[in-house]
């Protein structure tokens, strides 16, 4: 018998995917920024290291179980403890996943999904959370809610891939699930206790857009990297990635000249990122002018969305739910609108295709990862307040989470000073009980 010839690695294919995995890494740091910049200057270091503590946490996490449930041979509803500690997570290919990569490559590409993704959530929830409570959430959210999730879409044999359920490079398996985690999480711990009692500003514009641009450009190998080679798919999901993101910049600027006249910078990040996230499931299935009206849907979506939102009583924050959820969601489902063999003879066909079942099946995946995510939230939430607590406290609230949480602050007097001005309000902030 003639042995079976070991798959060859293409130094031009792992290049590009390790590439990639440090594009993503600057995501994270990029989602900091952007973050960071949209809280008052109180809470903007703890608003940025929600995100850059989940590069610690999650990267162990990653390395000792979250690869293994995700990755590994199991069952179509969780991955095996077969990787576990990266055991037999080598530098020969998987040619499950990629045959021209080594093993680690594929791992490492794939834990930098795994950090960004909860810390997408905590743009809900900031300036009112301990963050030790928050610590614990991440990784019981990475363990309990991704990994699983990461399997059914992305996993070997896992449910929702062997339906035909089409994600490129994270539409259900990142947006949905922390859009939706996000909008339970500002459910569960309720608003801020001067949430429309004071002015909740951005304190440094600039700063949000430098966030968006290291957004912007990582998310070229968030999408473009999964591809997993240096090829055409590749290529074709970096030209999409930017026509979305583009497109839903001048829609959102066109959106906020009919409602006030003026462009505004934050509004151009975040339809930046709207764009970025609705086109994420479909980067590589999709040709240029589909990802053009991506873009422009998803926009209109979130724009109205966050127009909604702001008059209600939710304190989704950083408006998560609308710019992550909202527009995974529509960005999945589009997806089985306008994939194509013309773009990607080796994709996935929508309905414009011939294929109206892919719309189903699209569906199935939306709903699936709204469950899991929503569900699983609701659990470890309840969960972290009954053992750790997870609301900071009024003092602490008023002070600045900067102080409270870290012992510093992102500029002198930032914290402190602050407390003459919310002084006068203190009294009525105190004697309004806390939504469970």
């Amino acid at each position: 018998m003639i042995p079976a010839a070991t798959p060859e690695i293409s130094a031009g294919d792992t290049a590009w995917v390790l590439a990639s995995s440090a594009l993503v890494l600057l995501m994270t740091i990029g989602l900091a920024c952007f973050y960071g910049g949209l809280v008052r200057s109180k809470n903007s270091l703890n608003t940025m290291m929600m995100s850059v503590v989940a590069l610690g946490a999650i990267g162990v996490q990653w390395v000792l179980i979250g690869y293994s449930l995700a990755f590994a041979p199991g069952s179509p509803w969780l991955g095996g403890f077969a990787w576990l500690g990266f055991r037999g997570v080598g530098l020969d290919p998987n040619p499950t996943y990629a045959a021209t990569i080594p093993h680690q490559a594929h791992a490492v590409f794939q834990a930098m999904f795994a950090v960004i993704t909860p810390a997408l959530i905590s743009g809900a929830i900031v300036e009112r959370m301990r963050f030790r409570a928050y610590l614990v959430f991440l990784l019981l959210w990475s363990t309990l809610v991704y990994a699983p999730l990461a399997h059914w879409v992305w996993g070997a044999g896992g449910w929702l891939q062997t339906r035909g359920a089409l994600d490129f490079a994270g539409g259900t398996v990142v947006h949905i699930s922390a859009g939706v985690s996000a909008l339970v999480a500002a459910w569960f711990l309720g608003p801020r206790r001067d949430f429309r009692r004071m002015p909740l500003s951005p304190h440094s514009v600039p700063l949000v857009l430098i966030g968006t641009g290291l957004l912007w450009f990582g998310w070229f190998g968030f999408n473009a990297g999964s591809a997993l080679a240096a090829n055409g798919i590749a290529a074709l999901a970096f030209v999409n990635t930017n026509a979305a993101a583009s497109s839903a910049v001048l829609t959102w600027a066109i959106l906020d000249l009919w409602r006030s006249g003026k462009v505004t910078a934050v509004g151009a990040a975040t339809g930046a990122v709207v764009g970025l996230v609705g086109i994420t499931p479909a980067a590589g299935y999709v040709t240029a002018p589909a990802a053009l009206a991506i873009g422009v849907v998803c926009a209109i979506i979130s724009n109205f969305a966050i127009e909604m939102r702001s008059r209600s009583r939710l304190d989704d924050s950083l408006d998560v739910f609308s710019c992550h959820g909202l527009a995974g969601i529509a960005g999945a489902l589009l997806t089985g609108v306008f994939a194509s063999k013309i773009a990607n003879p080796g994709g996935g066909a929508g309905l414009l295709a011939g294929n109206p079942g892919q719309m189903l099946v699209q569906l199935y995946a939306v709903l699936a990862a709204i469950a899991i995510s929503g569900v699983g939230t609701l659990v470890i939430l309840a969960l972290v307040r009954a053992t750790l607590g997870a609301r900071a406290t009024v003092a602490d609230e008023l002070t600045g989470l900067d102080v409270s949480e870290h012992g510093e602050e992102a500029y002198f007097g930032g914290g402190i000073a602050s407390l003459g001005a919310v002084a006068l309000s203190q009294s009525v902030i105190v004697s309004k009980p806390e939504k469970p």
